[in-house]
């Protein structure tokens, strides 16, 4: 064990030394990060070693991968590992494969080198340092050796990094006071799902009901006054000891989209509960009330209305959407009674603007961006406005062998071409992104040619400006094509939502901590829609993304991020509460 404050006073060679087993047999990587020293915090010093490999030549990166060994592989039989790696393998009982589970493993390494030429590399610790599960790790195998080259080199490059930040953590005894927690209660509430496989919370189903109930005694037990509101939105209060305090707010959504991850959404009720069970330990009081939010609804999976539980929050719910009524004929109004809620006592919840000092949501970033940049977090800029339209097209319908290509009224072929067109206009902008998610053939026939096609259209961008600009041109574009095809359109538009900037100087403070942490401030828009959206109407907001893992999907079973970057977000967001003031 060693301390960072030893790191940064020795010489060069004693930090190479010390740093020896981090990156498996490959010192030249301490060697180019200890000009850069002194660090001002651990996680500047696994930035820098991360850079230096970053700005490795590709053949010194290839020697990287390669200097590692296979999953359960011959060196691994033979005693041959670091002591490092050993611990590593035997963490997840690798050391204790079946013969099945061996020759499965043989198998994959054959046929992953024989793809990649280099050794497939996954911590095998995971994403909370205690170990995946040897189902998971081949699992893991197989699919990422459908990668491409150039991504699954990326990838493990990534994983030797998360490796190295394991064995970093073990070097200098670093603690995690927060990421455990949050890791482990994602697991709780993640195992309790609509369906037998994955997970589905929909809104008030009991697996809706019992995470509720759960996170209110998380909260109770961590030191705030909590309630399950009138929608479901179970909130915690953290009281300042100051008289006059106004209220800060944060928080984020519970609900799940079908077969979602454990993360989305829940990240941002966690981590500032577990940041008040801290302060609440401490005997720490804010200057203003801490108020965390998990609310109610934000993906509209049962009833196909989203944001439910920020909108009531805001004043904004729409009292008709209680009418609403889900797959199974059961109404919204029905389905909150049935739960206990008092329908006529949504209208109190609204927050008076005035006593409110601004909202920041912690969430993971559902995308590439930060994992693709090596960073652990983000500060959101705006949350990107959307257009939603459905077209159906209308052609003929005629015989596919008999008709002259030059005489069809393909609606299919004109589909084709307006999904092509969106894609390349939508390249064209800054923070810009055009989708066609939907398209049907309706009583489509393999030898009949399309009289018939309905596709959507989603276009986002956190500029309402360009994205509205694209808007005029994807339906000017529509237009022309299905003129020059002589196919008739119908276009309606079912959503139109602005974007939501963040307030600068909410911003500034929130990189402000980042920076304090040792992690360089990276500002990025968010694509999807987020309940900072809806909190935007009655008052300043801030959003925190963190790192997604395996390629940053989300909404997905396959999301994952790290107890290390729950963590860090935490005193990060610490840092913010600790040191947050509004403008005068």
């Amino acid at each position: 064990m060693t301390t960072l404050s030893e790191l940064n006073t020795c010489d060069e060679a004693a930090f190479v030394a010390t740093l020896h087993g981090i990156y498996e047999h490959s010192p030249w990587i301490p060697q180019r990060a200890a000009a850069q020293r002194p660090f001002a915090t651990i996680a500047a010093l696994k930035l820098a070693l991360q850079a230096a490999v970053a700005s490795a030549t590709v053949d010194e990166q290839l020697g990287l991968i390669r200097a590692h060994p296979e999953l359960a592989g011959k060196a691994a039989i033979a005693g041959e590992l670091t002591q490092e790696s050993t611990s590593e393998q035997a963490k997840s009982g690798l050391n204790q494969c079946s013969a099945e589970e061996y020759a499965t493993l043989h198998k994959l390494n054959a046929d992953y080198n024989a793809k990649f030429s280099f050794p497939f590399i996954l911590a095998v610790k995971g994403p909370t340092g205690e170990g995946l599960t040897r189902d998971a790790i081949i699992a893991t195998f197989t699919r990422r050796l459908k990668n491409q080259r150039a991504d699954e080199m990326a990838e493990c490059l990534r994983q030797i990094h998360r490796i190295a930040e394991i064995r970093l953590n073990v070097l200098l005894d670093v603690q995690l006071e927060f990421g455990p927690a949050i890791m482990q209660w994602a697991e709780v509430i993640g195992a309790w799902s609509d369906a037998d496989d994955g997970l589905t919370c929909s809104y008030m189903t009991p697996a809706h009901q019992r995470t509720a109930a759960q996170l209110m005694e998380w909260m109770r037990e961590a030191g705030m006054e909590a309630h399950i509101d009138a929608v479901g939105n179970v909130v915690g209060r953290y009281l300042s000891d100051r008289p006059d305090a106004k209220t800060l707010l944060t928080g984020s959504h519970y609900d799940t989209v079908r077969d979602g991850g454990k993360y989305d959404g829940r990240l941002g009720i966690l981590l500032p509960l577990a940041i008040v069970r801290h302060l609440h330990a401490r005997g720490e009081r804010l200057p203003f009330h801490l108020e965390v939010i998990g609310f109610a609804e934000e993906e509209g999976v049962r009833f196909k209305s989203t944001f439910l539980g920020s909108n009531a929050i805001t004043g904004q719910f729409d009292m008709a959407l209680l009418d609403a009524v889900d797959a199974d004929g059961v109404t919204m109004r029905d389905a909150l009674a049935g739960a206990g809620h008092d329908v006529n006592a949504i209208t109190a919840i609204a927050r008076n603007p005035a006593d409110l000092l601004g909202f920041v949501e912690v969430h993971i970033e559902q995308g590439p961006v930060l994992l693709e940049h090596g960073l652990a977090l983000g500060v959101v800029t705006a949350i990107a406005g959307s257009s939603r339209y459905l077209v159906e097209l209308t052609g003929l319908a005629s015989h596919a062998g008999t008709t002259p290509m030059n005489m069809r009224k393909d609606a299919g072929a004109a589909a084709a071409e307006i999904v092509l067109m969106v894609e390349q206009r939508c390249s064209q902008g800054a923070s810009l992104v055009g989708t066609v998610g939907q398209l049907k053939v309706p009583n489509g026939s393999v030898n009949v040619i399309p009289g018939h096609c309905k596709l959507s259209l989603d276009i986002r961008a956190a500029d309402d400006a360009v994205r509205l600009a694209a808007v005029k041109d994807v339906l000017d574009s529509i237009a022309a094509i299905c003129a020059r095809r002589q196919v008739e359109a119908s276009v309606r538009q079912v959503v139109s939502a602005s974007a939501a900037p963040c307030a600068p100087w909410m911003m500034d403070q929130l990189g402000a901590a980042v920076e304090r942490a040792g992690v360089p401030r990276f500002d990025l828009p968010s694509g999807a829609g987020h309940d900072a959206m809806a909190m935007a109407k009655v008052t300043d907001v801030a959003m925190l993304f963190t790192r997604c893992g395996n390629g940053g999907i989300s909404h997905n079973r396959l999301e994952t991020m790290t107890a290390d970057d729950a963590d860090i977000a935490a005193r990060v967001l610490l840092d913010f509460f600790r040191s947050f003031h509004r403008p005068m």
